[in-house]
């Protein structure tokens, strides 16, 4: 997410060089439990009905009309007559372009291999949700999404880190709970015990030649003998993740699916995720980004921006989900895909869309209401009907759907109101 992207917003771009230089010592203090936390209920220990949680977070305003195709909204094709996936050829067919789904939505061509999974009932599609927060601001939209409470800039910790702040460790003892591929702890995960920024799982260790690997494990012990308690626990957790991971074995990590893993960094990312998920050594929640969804120029349709990163995650997802189901845990990890808002519906002067409003979320496993497309109402997209007169309208609050996989799939209902403040989800029927 660290490179200049030349169709995006400077917002964007600056928003992403700041997410990388900002790593710093936060990952080593995140490693530490939180004192802040109001009294909760623990949920309950080990229990195997609990999933393991993915987020995918599609940073930069992923344009949902483009994912999820209301091809039946004929207003569509008028506001974007040259960047708009066109229609499938005819109902339940699988044309070029794009795949008919129910008569009414469509996926585009570059997710098809998504299709198979939305037939087996494994993938739930949502469509006109995203944060009821208005802002236009990459930083302020994701901000807000991440800490689960629009406009409340005194919220420092995610709503993913305070399910595992109020929540017992899926396996007692393990050194790792949440863990964030990227330089920086995602916001979503911020405030979890035991939770860590790890670029790449597979080289994770204290900087330096590996003959000095051994001595820089000493030094970083000494330097914190004499600290303070919370300070050493960070210390020690972090050898201790340095260790774990050390034994995972990513580099050799075969899938146990029908499908290799593309070699893209979405890939690769939910290849390590796959290997985390079957060693089982307790790690609980994993946030993966993908940047370039900020397509202000050049989109595209069939080909161009916007299909060839919806093709890296529809590549990377259907080998993920392969190899889920070939290791027998498709049943007990949830993925949840979502971005910080959605696209202007009419396309711009260059080719693009602008920060809008509405979006798409996509969620896959065993246990979600798979093979439809939940809309609560489709709001249309004709000039009277869209938000502040050019954007896609919520129908879905984004925490409904949040609520549904933290109480039905995580196992933690009973402490909604501390990881969702101040709200109350309307049930959905998305996740079982």
């Amino acid at each position: 997410m660290s490179q200049f992207d030349k169709n995006a917003c400077n917002e964007y771009n600056e928003l992403s060089r700041r997410q990388v230089l900002g790593a710093g010592a936060f990952g080593l203090m995140s490693l530490a439990i939180p004192d802040w936390l109001p009294k909760v209920v623990l949920a309950n220990d080990f229990v195997s009905n609990r999933d393991v949680i993915v987020q995918i977070y599609l940073r930069g305003g992923c344009d949902g009309l483009s994912v999820c195709v209301p091809y039946g909204d004929s207003a569509l094709y008028t506001h974007r007559p040259n960047i708009a996936v066109a229609p499938p050829r005819r109902n339940g067919s699988r044309g070029t372009t794009s795949i008919d789904l129910d008569g009414f939505f469509a996926l585009p061509g570059s997710l098809a291999l998504l299709y198979e999974i939305f037939l087996n009932r494994g993938l739930a599609i949502v469509h006109a949700t995203g944060s009821t927060d208005p802002s236009r601001s990459h930083f302020d939209a994701q901000r807000y999404m991440e800490v689960g409470k629009p406009q409340d800039a005194s919220i420092s910790t995610g709503w993913l880190g305070r399910h595992l702040a109020t929540s017992q460790p899926m396996r007692s003892g393990a050194p790792l709970r949440g863990l964030g591929m990227s330089f920086g702890l995602q916001q979503t995960l911020a405030g979890g015990p035991l939770s860590v920024p790890v670029p790449d799982p597979s080289n994770f260790n204290i900087d330096g030649d590996s003959t000095t690997r051994a001595a820089r494990r000493a030094w970083l012990s000494q330097q914190y003998a004499n600290e303070q308690a919370m300070l050493q626990a960070a210390a020690i957790n972090t050898q201790a993740t340095i260790d774990l991971l050390g034994t995972i074995g990513f580099s050799t990590y075969t899938s146990s699916g029908t499908m290799a893993y593309p070699s893209t960094t979405m890939g690769n990312s939910l290849r390590m995720t796959a290997a985390l998920i079957k060693a089982d050594v307790g790690v609980e929640a994993i946030a993966i980004d993908m940047g370039g969804w900020d397509t202000h120029s050049n989109q595209g349709a069939t080909t161009g921006t916007m299909a060839n990163n919806m093709a890296q995650l529809g590549n990377a997802l259907r080998a993920f989900y392969e190899d889920l189901v070939g290791q027998g845990r498709f049943g007990n990890v949830t993925t949840v895909i979502m971005s910080e808002f959605g696209r202007t519906v009419r396309e711009n002067s260059s080719a693009g869309t602008d920060h809008g409003h509405g979006n798409v979320m996509l969620l896959m496993g065993g246990n979600v209401n798979g093979g439809l497309v939940h809309t609560n109402g489709w709001p249309g997209l004709s000039a009277a009907n869209l938000y502040q007169g050019q954007d896609l309208a919520i129908k879905i609050d984004h925490r409904d759907v949040l609520a549904e996989v933290i109480a039905n799939r995580l196992g933690n209902g009973a402490n909604l109101g501390t990881i969702l403040p101040n709200y109350t989800p309307t049930p959905r029927g998305i996740v079982l």
